[in-house]
């Protein structure tokens, strides 16, 4: 029986996502279940968290400025006062277990619950481990990852592969085309759609790219649904204005269920979450990869896709070139449509937040023994 478990990480939607399913996992199997998140002040989760219906203790730490090192001791010190706060929490709340998920709190939260003796369990949702995981590893009991041949970053033995988690919502998908349709405000004869999404903050290259060619887009008789974020948003409404085709713009798109439920080709950064969502669903896929993150792990997670030929990946600095021409052109083509779903569809692993749950409970019930 578990009573308590401490989640810690976040930072961006790609993080938080899984730790929710992971503590949604938790409670559908143990009910009365106490879960505590932590995370970073100022930082994402401090809004999602509590929204997903969890509460949430926050830390006052930040990351690595590999730009800048001598600010590196501003960092350090943050990060030391962070894990006396998160041995502070861990002490009051008594967890069974705590689990990380990668992000700025989840260093301290897993260093402190390690120091005090508490079983740790690492989820590793990219397929190149960042600097906090590797950092953790050694003294984690049980490392949860995505992708095969993770040797590389962590102790074989203490590898188990179970995917990322994903939205039930997602996973479960139960939405009807003519509901989707309808929600977008797109004809209920539409053909093809495309879907673009540059992640929760949007991304620039790709919103250039679908911003600049839209008139390509208008020629196409291609619908599409257009995530911008929350900077390019106005710029572009101020850009359709000039056009009339089958198109949905919005900053966020809360139902992802309905988008990915008409989605003929999607257009995706490559972050972990959204590549598991992708490949449990099998759509058709261009990547393209953030240059703006740790340790460029994004690039590294496309190429897991495309050195399989399960999607296609364009380069950030070629977005804006080469992306709504290749877009259309995919969409329009169901022989490579039908060929990427099928091999994206193969890398797909179900059920990850169960069988990650599973896990607590296995290393649970040896800690007893």
């Amino acid at each position: 029986m578990i009573q308590r478990a401490i989640i810690s990480g976040g930072g961006t939607g790609g993080h938080i996502f899984p730790a929710v399913s992971i503590a949604e996992a938790l409670r559908r199997r143990y009910p009365e279940i106490d879960i505590l998140f932590i995370g970073a002040e100022g930082r994402m989760e401090m809004q999602r968290v509590p929204q997903a219906g969890f509460p949430i203790r926050g830390l006052k730490i930040r990351g690595l400025d590999r730009k800048h090192l001598w600010r590196n001791v501003g960092v350090v010190r943050d990060f030391l006062r962070a894990l006396i706060s998160a041995r502070d929490i861990i002490r009051e709340f008594k967890p069974q277990i705590v689990i990380g998920v990668g992000g700025y709190a989840s260093a301290p939260t897993l260093k402190a619950a390690q120091s005090l003796g508490i079983p740790t369990l690492i989820q590793e949702q990219n397929s190149y481990a960042g600097v906090t995981n590797k950092f953790l590893a050694r003294r984690a009991d049980k490392i949860c990852v995505a992708y095969p041949d993770m040797e590389r970053f962590f102790p074989k033995d203490k590898i188990v592969l179970t995917g990322n988690p994903i939205r039930p919502a997602i996973e479960h998908l139960k939405a009807e085309r003519r509901e989707a349709l309808e929600h977008f405000g797109l004809p209920l004869d539409t053909e093809r759609v495309v879907v673009v999404v540059g992640g929760s903050l949007g991304a620039r290259s790709i919103n250039e790219s679908i911003g600049s060619r839209l008139k390509d887009w208008a020629d196409s008789g291609v619908a599409l649904i257009w995530q911008t974020g929350v900077a390019f948003e106005e710029k572009a409404r101020e850009l359709l204005a000039g056009y009339h085709f089958p198109v949905y713009s919005s900053a966020f798109i809360q139902r992802m269920d309905l988008a990915y439920t008409i989605a003929d080709v999607v257009v995706s950064r490559a972050g972990a979450s959204a590549i598991s969502e992708l490949c449990l669903l099998g759509k058709p896929t261009i990547l393209v990869p953030s240059p703006n993150v740790a340790e460029d792990h994004q690039t590294k997670n496309a190429l897991a896709l495309s050195t399989r030929s399960a999607a296609i990946l364009i380069p950030d600095k070629e977005a804006r070139e080469e992306l709504t021409p290749r877009a259309i052109a995919l969409v329009k083509d169901a022989t490579q449509c039908a060929s990427l779903s099928e091999e994206i569809r193969k890398l797909a692993l179900t059920s990850a937040a169960d069988k990650i749950v599973d896990e607590v409970e296995a290393l649970l019930s040896s800690k007893k023994e």
